[in-house]
């Protein structure tokens, strides 16, 4: 039984928002961190992973799609990436990364004081890319579901990068947001389980992250690419309307 779990979600490889994150104190008091996937496609692949593979056993990984097809990419699987940042972050990546990336599980369930089972994945628990949203109805939920142990009380996801909690086909779902890629408010988004849940934000400092990942990253738009994420200018209103079409 672990007590407290820090949640990390679709970091993205953007290095100032993690640190943030893991110098929060309830992050380093955790008993473990759990990362959902989607941490190495973005603007500094290997600074991202060599801090958190520095973690060692306090972290549990799991690789979310974005992860899946830069591995896919390096080894020669697929020629493109969806994620037009994709290429440079495979490519910033050593072997070492790959082969770890290529390990991961995708998913994992703890024991967690006062949630119980906990099952952990990065889009659903059958699909690393599938959408379901706060506002997806009963039935799709139950059909996302339908494969889950009932042992499982509560269901932790990422991938669509908006925080939320809500009651589904009788489990509580959490989705931590993005630590990375903010949509709808700025900030590193993360979440605290054990014994309640809580959804966290770090704030950052975002010009300052924006010029040192310009100044850090060999992806040629990385200022572009952190001034429209860091700066969440995508709206949750418009994430909502373009994931709904996928949902």
């Amino acid at each position: 039984m672990v007590n407290r779990v820090a949640v990390l979600s679709d970091v993205h490889a953007v290095l100032p928002a993690v640190e943030a994150v893991l110098a929060e104190p309830d992050v380093a008091a955790a008993d473990l961190i759990v990362l959902t996937g989607d941490i190495a496609c973005g603007p500094q692949p290997a600074q991202v992973m060599d801090l958190l593979t520095g973690l060692g056993d306090k972290a549990r990984w799991i690789r979310g799609n974005a992860d899946r097809e830069l591995v896919e990419y390096r080894r020669g699987l697929r020629t493109s990436i969806p994620d037009p940042i994709g290429p440079s972050a495979a490519e910033g990546l050593r072997e070492e990364h790959i082969d770890f990336l290529a390990a991961l599980p995708t998913s994992l369930t703890l024991s967690v004081r006062g949630l119980g089972e906990v099952l952990f994945c990065h889009a659903t628990p059958r699909d690393d890319e599938e959408v379901v949203l706060v506002d997806s109805g009963a039935e799709r939920w139950a059909e996302v579901f339908a494969g889950v142990d009932p042992a499982v009380g509560t269901v932790v996801c990422g991938h669509t990068h908006m925080p939320f909690t809500r009651l589904a086909a009788g489990r509580l779902v959490v989705n931590p947001g993005s630590v990375g890629m903010p949509y709808g408010r700025a900030g590193a988004h993360w979440a605290l389980l054990g014994p309640d849940v809580q959804l966290r934000r770090t704030p950052l400092d975002v010009e300052r992250a924006i010029a040192r990942i310009a100044a850090d990253s060999a992806f040629e738009q990385a200022a572009a690419w952190a001034d429209y994420f860091l700066n969440a200018r995508a709206t949750a209103e418009e994430a909502s309307a373009l994931f709904g079409g996928r949902s």
